[in-house]
């Protein structure tokens, strides 16, 4: 299936937005916070006299929690209304709720973010419509909620509150207002990305990829995740990058078990700066920066635990100042190591950014650019084989869907096998 460009332009970034009008209260007021187990069916019962698909949100308090909890749950319904659910008090009392919505489609917007904390309460769609993900294949400029509320609908979604730690109680009413707001129209929204998508010739398409959303379950967590920690770059010595390592799995065991974001029990910066400065005292670590702050000296016998077992490993043990690669380098190192690879590596960029332009789909939503660096590295295509097959295989095998490889692999089995 093919798409065109005959839609009706959408506006760039530079272009004047339209005169919006500011969305401040939800149409019936907001509505009171679901706390208890009979408040719970009788939500179930509201929503279960509406009718058509179910906006949901779910807010967290990510940078406060560790975990992707949900601690408020916003559903609306054309027929029945908003309601807002606070799952912490009743996260095992949530059947009846199920039984109604999980036979529903649901519309959310980045509906990746909102799906684990959902799942945990035994909420899950039968359905899935995507609303940020609709702006990406529609080929908007900007998919942020308000963006494309103003863009579309032409109302102005006052945010703020985003970011907020929603694990607060008693939530302020206008934490409750910003989230009331967050699905009072969002069905209207996924209406109007429908019509646009259906304009395009995308339908197809983004029905395959809030499939694929629905289905595919918790990101899996990256291997050696301390590796990620902000400033491990400046530590060039193997003992003290196994400091950097205990430091942070004792900081993630903690944080774990106190449902606490990580960097509110220890700062990236303050584990850097043990594993320079390697103290083997409590007074020697407390002189150094955030160690010596009163929440961290009750602590001290943990941090200076961790540096000590790093102290303590035989060399064998310690970790590779470069990480293990699971695929290929960086692009960066093809060109003197693999220049085959760089070569096909520069040739597929080259064919997925025209292709790009031409279906207004940005080039990650075209196909996994991870699949595309792998292809170009491992590529092992036999003489006498066909490259569309051998191409369409490998991406299949990776989980791209149909619509990515029917636009993708004739591309690139072009790119790839032309004579240079």
């Amino acid at each position: 299936m093919s798409a065109g460009n005959d839609h009706d332009p959408i506006p760039s970034d530079d272009e004047p937005a339209a005169a919006t009008v500011p969305l401040l209260a939800p149409r019936e007021g907001v509505p009171d916070v679901v706390t208890t187990a009979a408040d719970v069916d009788e939500a179930a019962a509201l929503l279960a006299r509406g009718h058509g698909p179910l906006a949901v949100d779910a807010e967290r308090a990510s940078g406060y929690r560790y975990s992707a909890r949900a601690y408020l749950v916003q559903l609306r319904r054309s027929g029945a209304g908003t309601v807002l659910i606070d799952p912490i008090p009743i996260a095992g009392g949530l059947g009846s709720l199920a039984s109604v919505i999980n036979e529903l489609e649901w519309v959310l917007h980045s509906a990746d973010q909102d799906l684990p904390g959902l799942e945990e309460l035994g909420l899950r769609p039968a359905m899935l419509y995507d609303t940020e993900l609709a702006g990406r294949l529609a080929g908007f400029p900007r998919v942020g909620l308000a963006a494309i509320v103003a863009q579309t609908l032409g109302f102005e979604l006052k945010k703020g509150h985003g970011a907020a730690d929603w694990s607060k109680r008693p939530l302020p009413d206008s934490w409750l207002n910003y989230a009331a707001l967050d699905v009072e129209i969002l069905v209207e929204l996924r209406d109007e990305m429908a019509a646009e998508l259906d304009r395009q010739g995308k339908s197809e398409w983004a029905a395959q990829e809030f499939e694929h959303i629905r289905l595919a379950g918790p990101p899996k967590p990256k291997p050696e995740r301390w590796r990620r920690t902000s400033g491990v770059h400046a530590i060039k010595n193997a003992r003290k990058l196994a400091i950097v390592r205990e430091l942070w799995m004792a900081r993630d065991e903690i944080a774990t078990r106190r449902d606490i974001a990580p960097g509110r029990i220890l700062p990236d910066s303050a584990i850097v700066s043990a594993a320079q400065s390697v103290p083997s005292t409590i007074d020697g670590l407390r002189e150094l920066p955030v160690f010596g702050g009163p929440r961290q000296r009750r602590s001290s016998r943990a941090w200076l635990s961790a540096i000590e077992r790093a102290r303590a490993l035989p060399d064998s043990e310690l970790p590779p100042l470069t990480p293990p690669f699971d695929g290929p380098p960086p692009a960066g190192r093809w060109a003197r190591h693999h220049p085959e690879a760089a070569a096909r590596l520069t040739a597929a960029r080259t064919e997925l950014s025209a292709l790009s332009e031409e279906v207004s789909v940005p080039v990650e939503n075209l196909v996994s650019p991870e699949l595309v660096r792998r292809l170009c590295w491992d590529w092992e295509l036999p003489p006498t084989a066909d490259a569309a097959a051998y191409i369409d295989a490998r991406f299949a095998a990776g989980g791209a869907r149909p619509w990515q490889r029917d636009l993708t692999v004739p591309r690139l089995s072009k790119a790839l096998t032309d004579e240079k």
